[in-house]
Order: structure tokens, then C-alpha cells, then sequence
């Protein structure tokens, strides 16, 4: 997991493009997930940043659920469930970092 500065930030934008795949609908603290609506395909193994007011970190999806079944990809259209490192907030924006 890595968190950014500002300047940070910038830099990295430059480095490396990023794709929005959704946002975050849902949080659930107790086991870490976060519940998101996809617009973009998203896969095991992708790096994905998270934004949002008081959010902006990067990791590696290690899961993904749809009704408690695990995949290992998910399509636009699909709501699912992603285990995350920190928390996030309904409304953060999900990016695939490429």
C-alpha cells in the first residue's frame, strides 16, 4: 500500500496513466471491503488506486466477490467486492493503474 503527497501525486500522474473502472458504493470496516460499481472490466492482479476527499491510495486487487462468489475477473455493469487496505468512502473514485 502507498500513500501520496501532493507532489507525489503529480508525478506519478505523469508516470503512470491511469483508467477509471468505478466508485465505491460501500464500506464494510470489519472485514475491510469495499463494495464498488464497475464501469470498466477490473481483474486479480490489476493495481488499482483509490481517490476520493480523504482517500488517495494504491494496491494489488488480491480478491474479487459477487454474492459472496469469488472471481477472477468482472466486467462494466458488475457491483462487487474488493478487499481493501484502508478505508474508503462511498463516492471515491476507483482507478486502474496501466
Amino acid at each position: 500500500m502507498r500513500f501520496y503527497t501532493e507532489s507525489e501525486r503529480a508525478e506519478t500522474e505523469k508516470e503512470m496513466p491511469e483508467l477509471l473502472v468505478g466508485t465505491v458504493s460501500d464500506y464494510f470496516a470489519h472485514p475491510g471491503v469495499a463494495g464498488i460499481d464497475l464501469i470498466d472490466q477490473l481483474k486479480v492482479g490489476d493495481t488499482i488506486r483509490i481517490e476520493g476527499h480523504t482517500t488517495d491510495f494504491e494496491q494489488e486487487v488480491d480478491s474479487i466477490q459477487i454474492n459472496h462468489a469469488n472471481l477472477t475477473e468482472a466486467k462494466a455493469g458488475d457491483s462487487v467486492g474488493i478487499r481493501v487496505c484502508d478505508r474508503v468512502r462511498p463516492g471515491d473514485m476507483v482507478y486502474k493503474v496501466t
